[in-house]
């Protein structure tokens, strides 16, 4: 997975689907009221709403069973690749993941939560499970869940571990 800033230009596998030289057509649509506020706002500078926030996620995943050093294995080198990751629990059938994504909105990084584990299932040799779960929450309200004792617990310790 790569990380890219808002606005930057981003192609799959290394490239695009254009040859070189060759210009592809873009399509316009009505920008509405939101893009007029954020243009009286002045080029680059963004509403305070639309700045990157913090976000919790929780993701899950199942299926068949697999030798639980595999699970550990590919866990660990998901991990060891995307440092964010805080804490991963597996057993060898399923399996959570949960970890801090900076995004605009919650619809963003639910996006990038739900491509995590299909983009990395062949290069951390992940098991091909299915997500099966995704919780995102604001930071706000996982501090509030966890003062009131409720709701995912401080991802400590942090690392790989069994159920």
């Amino acid at each position: 997975m790569r990380r890219v800033r808002h606005g930057a230009a981003v192609s799959r596998n290394g490239g695009g689907s254009c040859t070189a030289g060759e210009e592809r057509a873009l399509t316009s649509v009505a920008a509405g009221a939101a893009f007029e506020e954020r243009s009286a706002a002045g080029p680059g500078r963004e509403k305070p709403e639309e700045a990157s926030r913090l976000w919790h996620v929780t993701l899950s995943v199942s299926g068949g069973e697999a030798p639980l050093k595999e699970v550990r294995r590919g866990l660990e080198q998901l991990a060891h690749d995307h440092p964010f990751l805080l804490t991963s629990r597996y057993a060898n059938d399923h399996a959570e993941i949960r970890y801090w994504e900076e995004a605009r909105d919650l619809h963003d990084a639910a996006a990038v939560a739900l491509r995590l584990w299909g983009e990395h299932r062949q290069s951390a040799q992940l098991p091909p499970w299915e997500i099966v779960g995704l919780e995102v929450i604001d930071r706000e309200t996982y501090h509030q869940r966890v003062a009131e004792g409720c709701g995912p617990l401080p991802a400590a310790p942090v690392g790989v571990h069994p159920f």
